[in-house]
Order: C-alpha cells, then sequence, then structure tokens
C-alpha cells in the first residue's frame, strides 16, 4: 500500500497539536491561580497560601518548560509539511504570530525570569505584579494565536493576488476582531481557567486525604480545593455561555460543520439535538436515537423552532459556490462534508466532558463544606480523575473545531490537500513523525516523573528564610541569583 503524504502530514499535525494543546491550558490557568494564591499572601500574610504558590509554583514552572519545547515543533510543521500553506497565508500570519513571538511570549518569559529569581530582590507587591504579568502574557500569546486560527475559519481582512496567488493583508484590525476570535477567546481562556482549577483540586484534594497529617496542613489542602472547585465551576459556567455564543458564529460562518455535528443530512426546522444515536457510521441511516427536541436550532441560532440547514442541501451550494473541488484524489468532487463520525462525537465528548467536569467539581465543593475532610475512595478517584476531564475536553473541542472546517485548511479559499509541502515524499514524512513521536513520548515520561515527585513532596515548610524581607543591603548587589526552588 502506498503512503499518502497527506495522511502522513495530517496525523503529524494532529498529534503534535493535540499533544502540545496539554500544557497550555494549565499554562494559562495555572498563572492566574498562583497569582491569585500569592496576592492572597501578600493581602492576608496567612501562610498557607504562600505555601501553595511555592507548591503550585513548581509545578507550573515544570509544565512551562515542557509546553515551550512541545511548542517550538508548531513553527516548524508549517515550513517541513506546509510550504504551500504557508506561502499562501504568510503575508497574514506573519503579523500576528510576529507579535505573539516578540510581545507576549518574551512578557511571559522575562517577568516569568523575574518570578523565579526575584523571591528574595523584590518586594512581595513587586513579585506578585511578575506573575500577573505573566498571566497578561499567556492571554496575549493565546490572543494573538487564536487570531490566526479564527482567521482559518472565516477568512476576513485580506486581498487575493492572482500574480502571486497569495492571501495579502490589508486590515489588521479586521483580523484581530474577527467575529469568530471576539467568540473563540473567551472561550478558550475560560477553558484554560476550568483545566487550571481541575488541576489544582486533584493535586490538593490527593494530598487533603492521602498525605495531610496536621491540622495545619488539612486547612491548607482544603482552602486548595475548594478554591479550585470554585475556579472549575464560574469558569465552566463561562465555557458553557462562551460556546453557546460560538456556536451561533460558527454555524453563520461555517454552517456545514454544524450540520456535521449532528449528522444532520436533511434541513430541518425545527433541528433536535441527539444525545446518543445508533446507525451507520456516517449517520446517514438512524436506527435508535435520544433526542432533545429543537435543541440544535437553539444552539445554531438561539430559536428553538429556526431552520438547520442540512449536509445535502449545503454539499449543493458550496458545488455552486467553489465549483467542483480539485482535491478530488483526496476527497470526492464536490463532497465538501468533514469526517461525520469525528465530528459528530467529538462534538458531544466535548460537551459531555466538560459538564462531567463541573459535576464533579459541584460535589467535592460540597464534601469539603465546614472544615470537613471527605474520606472514601470513590470521591478520591473522582478528583484524581478531575483534571483529565477538562483536558480531553479541551482536545476534543480542537478535533472538533479543525476536523468540522474540512475539506478546508483555509475556508473557502484553500483546500488541505493543496496546502501540503509538493516536494517533500511520504518517507521524509514518515521520518519526521515517528521521530516527533517518539521525542514526545520522551518528554511526556519526564513531565509525568517531574510532577509526580513534586506533587508527592507537597507543599515545603516555611523557614524564617521565607517571610524575610528582601534584602536591599550594600551586599546585594553583589550577591550570586537565588533560585526559587
Amino acid at each position: 500500500m502506498d503512503l499518502d503524504p497527506l495522511d502522513i502530514a495530517r496525523w503529524q499535525f494532529a498529534i503534535v497539536t493535540v499533544y502540545h494543546f496539554w500544557f497550555v491550558p494549565i499554562t494559562i490557568g495555572l498563572t492566574a491561580i498562583v497569582a491569585g494564591y500569592e496576592t492572597a499572601w501578600v493581602r492576608t500574610h496567612d501562610v498557607k497560601w504562600l505555601r501553595l504558590t511555592k507548591f503550585f509554583g513548581k509545578l507550573l514552572l515544570i509544565n512551562f518548560a515542557i509546553g515551550v519545547v512541545t511548542g517550538i515543533v508548531q513553527e516548524f510543521q508549517f515550513g517541513m509539511n506546509w510550504s504551500d500553506y504557508s506561502r499562501f497565508v504568510g503575508d497574514v500570519f506573519g503579523a500576528p504570530l510576529a507579535i505573539e513571538g516578540l510581545l507576549a511570549f518574551f512578557l511571559e518569559s522575562t517577568f516569568l525570569g523575574l518570578w523565579i529569581f526575584g523571591w528574595d530582590r523584590l518586594s512581595p507587591r513587586l513579585h506578585v505584579a511578575c506573575m500577573w504579568i505573566v498571566h497578561l502574557g499567556t492571554l496575549l500569546s493565546a490572543y494573538f494565536i487564536l487570531a490566526a486560527n479564527s482567521w482559518m475559519q472565516n477568512p476576513v481582512g485580506y486581498a487575493f493576488n492572482p500574480e502571486t496567488g497569495r492571501a495579502e493583508l490589508n486590515d489588521f484590525g479586521a483580523v484581530l476582531f474577527n467575529e469568530v476570535q471576539l467568540v473563540t477567546f473567551p472561550h478558550t481562556v475560560l477553558a484554560a481557567y476550568m483545566t487550571a482549577g481541575a488541576f489544582v483540586v486533584g493535586v490538593a484534594f490527593w494530598q487533603l486525604v492521602r498525605r495531610a497529617s496536621t491540622d495545619e496542613d488539612r486547612t491548607m489542602y482544603r482552602g486548595a480545593v475548594r478554591v479550585g472547585a470554585v475556579v472549575v465551576l464560574l469558569s465552566g459556567l463561562g465555557v458553557a455561555l462562551s460556546g453557546d455564543a460560538q456556536g451561533k458564529v460558527m454555524t453563520e460562518v461555517q454552517p456545514m460543520k454544524m450540520a456535521a455535528a449532528e449528522a444532520l443530512y436533511e434541513t430541518e426546522a425545527p433541528a433536535d439535538f441527539s444525545v446518543l444515536t445508533i446507525g451507520s457510521l456516517d449517520g446517514s441511516e438512524e436506527l435508535f436515537s435520544i433526542k432533545l427536541p429543537g435543541v440544535l436550532s437553539y444552539l445554531a441560532t438561539g430559536d428553538t423552532s429556526s431552520e438547520v440547514v442540512g449536509i445535502n442541501d449545503l454539499r449543493e451550494q458550496y458545488t455552486q459556490t467553489y465549483g467542483q473541488d480539485p482535491g478530488a484524489a483526496y476527497y470526492s468532487a464536490g463532497d465538501y462534508t468533514p469526517v461525520i463520525p469525528l465530528t459528530y462525537w467529538s462534538f458531544r465528548l466535548m460537551i459531555g466532558l466538560g459538564l462531567a467536569a463541573a459535576a464533579a467539581a459541584a460535589w467535592i465543593l460540597w464534601a469539603t463544606r465546614r472544615g470537613r475532610t471527605p474520606g472514601g475512595r470513590v470521591l478520591l478517584w473522582v478528583a484524581i480523575a478531575l483534571p483529565f476531564t477538562p483536558i480531553l475536553a479541551n482536545s476534543f473541542g480542537w478535533i472538533f473545531t479543525e476536523m468540522g472546517r474540512q475539506p478546508w485548511a483555509v475556508f473557502g479559499l484553500m483546500t488541505t490537500e493543496r496546502a501540503v509541502s509538493p516536494g517533500v515524499g511520504a518517507g521524509e514524512m514518515l521520518f519526521s513523525l515517528i521521530a516527533l513521536t517518539t521525542l514526545y513520548a520522551v518528554l511526556a515520561v519526564i513531565e509525568v516523573s517531574l510532577m509526580l515527585t513534586y506533587i508527592r513532596r507537597g507543599a515545603d515548610p516555611l523557614t524564617e528564610a521565607d517571610l524575610a524581607p528582601p534584602d536591599d543591603g550594600d551586599d546585594a548587589a553583589d550577591r550570586p541569583l537565588a533560585f526559587a526552588y
């Protein structure tokens, strides 16, 4: 069987992107939570908040370091496997990605360095400000990267140059304030807060139930659990509201994606949402289904009785608008339909896992009320599993977002087949796929080993040096930098 370079390129991009995005939401959310803990320490001088700051600060640094390494490959992939795509979108993508690298990432790294090395040199207020600036840097980084991705979903602010065959930027403001971007950014950031909150709950709950041996430790970890659970619930509500808004914008700019999310082949008014369907793999034949009446219509338009256009009608519209797809070797001629089973189930897994995370957080918040330390293995395993639910929900959300756009790399402008590098063979792509997957496996072992090591240690007890004010004496300038950990 001949290897298809397009298939290998798609698999490599999927593996690298999904793997990298396991680290991103934890970093975004955990910078805010660590900054919040340190702010509570500065305001109250309660040492439990300082201990939690340093404890989760260690975990943040591990996650940040691995995330940076895995993210570097993202840039190289565009040149290695997607050179035609890079040439087509380079004029548009150059600005937001350059700003992300030169402004946002350097903002993060610079002030994270000050935070790491500044414990005994900066005033408490200035030190906590460094972490808040790091968090701001993560938000800016996310904004500019999502602006580039949103342009792929809904191209705006460009002009096509037929002489060069490139899309050229002519309105940077339109790219930054793309209607898709304005709903995608809050949805993604709130999901990151939810992920980090779940991470804090899982780690702190395990310490509370299995390792805490003093009343001081139990009080500290219980406080961390409850803060994390509140973050999960509040951000989960925000994810639901922003996701609802995102669905309506998605229906407006990419109606095929919403139809594919339901495997809705025929136009319906009102359109129902199926919680579970048993039938053919592509959803064209249904044997059994559990449906919520009018819910798909509401998700698409905000009206439970409105019409949702089906796949068959959209396929005809796309063929009339865009013509027969020249990528007929990969997609049948004129078939602009994404992979239905993948879009159908990734959409439901995204929603279901998010709801499960919120339900688990609510249970844990109830179980720890009024200073209680809950027992029982069931709740402990729920808490340990909790961090994985929003992480997987994020992954399925991105799989749905990117696969639901297919066969387009840039919606309405460039199919995925035309985006792949024409001069790179299947053997070369397969080698890079195996090499990167092996490298990422090694990094996964390192990440898990480091995380488990520091999680088991728990929050270190404080010494007098930890509580001492920064040294600004005459010998301070000559003293070597002291690493925080």
